[in-house]
C-alpha cells in the first residue's frame, strides 16, 4: 500500500478534500494523509459540507502539522497550494515523489452562499478528476522519474481538459 501525503499551508480545505478522495477512490491500494506547514487548527465547514454532499464521511479529519507525520514514510507528496494566487507553497523535504497540483482555495471565496458552494464543488471536481487519473496509473510499478512526469501532467489538468 502506498502512503500519499496531501499538503498545503493551512490544512483546512483542499488538502482535506484530497485526502478524502484518495482514501475513498484508492481504498485498499493507498493510504492518504493531509497536513499543513502552518495548520489553522480547524477544518473548514464548507469542506466538510462538500464531502457530505458527495457521500464521503465528513468526520475524522484534523487540521494538523506535517511534523505529526515525520515517522510515516511517504511514497508520494502532493502539494495543492495555488501559486497563481501568490500563495506560498510549502516545501516538503523527503525522498518521496513530489508533485504540485495547484488548486484555488475555496475557503477564501467571498460572495453568496451559492457562490461559496460552487467554489467548493469546483475544487472537489478538479481534485476528483486528478485523483481518478492518478489511480488509473500503475503507480506501484512505475519508475520514479516516469511517475513524477505523469503526476506533474495530471496536476496541470483543468476541468475542461478532463472532459476530453
Amino acid at each position: 500500500m502506498l502512503n500519499i501525503f496531501v499538503i498545503c499551508t493551512g490544512n483546512s480545505c483542499r488538502s482535506v478534500i484530497g485526502e478524502a478522495l484518495l482514501n475513498h477512490l484508492g481504498k485498499g491500494r493507498i493510504k492518504a494523509y493531509s497536513a499543513g506547514s502552518h495548520p489553522i487548527g480547524r477544518i473548514n465547514t464548507g469542506a466538510l459540507a462538500t464531502l457530505n454532499r458527495h457521500n464521503l464521511p465528513p468526520e475524522g479529519y484534523q487540521s494538523q502539522s506535517w511534523k505529526d507525520f515525520e515517522d510515516i514514510p511517504m511514497d508520494i507528496v502532493i502539494t495543492v497550494c495555488d501559486n497563481a494566487a501568490d500563495e506560498t507553497c510549502p516545501v516538503y523535504l523527503s525522498k518521496a515523489i513530489r508533485t504540485h497540483w495547484g488548486v484555488s482555495d475555496p475557503g477564501h471565496v467571498e460572495g453568496s452562499e451559492e457562490e461559496k458552494i460552487t467554489a467548493f464543488e469546483e475544487t472537489f471536481d478538479l481534485l476528483q478528476l486528478r485523483v481518478q487519473k492518478m489511480l488509473a496509473l500503475p503507480l506501484e510499478t512505475m519508475l520514479p522519474e516516469e511517475l513524477t512526469e505523469k503526476l506533474n501532467t495530471i496536476g496541470k489538468l483543468s476541468l475542461t481538459e478532463g472532459e476530453n
